[in-house]
């Protein structure tokens, strides 16, 4: 699909999809009431080296 010029949107938490991304955008600061701001926007490399977010930090674990 994205070959073809489309664009790919996927909601997702597993780490190894998040890795092969193109382009993050982090909600949070965490889940429910709690949540709803975006928090980080970049490739998954500026998420590991500029962000201190709960999902940055699970991300550079698995890296």
């Amino acid at each position: 699909m994205v070959d073809r010029g489309n664009t790919v949107i996927i909601i997702e938490h597993n780490l190894d999809v998040m890795k092969r991304a193109d382009w993050l955008i982090d909600v949070g600061p965490d889940g429910g009431t709690a949540g709803g701001q975006i928090v980080f926007t970049g490739t998954p490399e500026e998420m590991v080296e500029q962000s201190h977010t709960i999902t940055a930090d699970y991300l550079r674990k698995s890296l």
